[in-house]
């Protein structure tokens, strides 16, 4: 099964937020079997069902564990919708 994800970070009380932000995209992008579109304002992260979330899992709790507290904010939706808004 596959699903799509959109997801926001937003790092809280952080100065560097964008470098925080573009550090967690580049470390989704390195997962052979996940697909991954940005713009301005989220991510859209595209794959099979149980890799999306174990990647989500992994690298949730990494944000976490590097910079405590942030708010991810996400959208999640059965299919593939990377073809949307092509």
């Amino acid at each position: 099964m596959q699903l799509s994800v959109e997801i926001s970070l937003y790092p809280l009380a952080q100065q560097e937020f964008e470098e925080q932000i573009w550090d967690f995209i580049k470390r989704i992008r390195q997962y052979p079997d996940i697909r991954i579109k940005t713009n301005g304002m989220s991510s859209q992260v595209f794959g099979e069902y149980h890799q999306v979330m174990n990647c989500l899992t992994v690298e949730m709790e990494r944000v976490y564990q590097e910079i405590g507290r942030a708010v991810f904010v996400c959208k999640y939706i059965m299919g593939d919708r990377s073809h949307i808004d092509e």
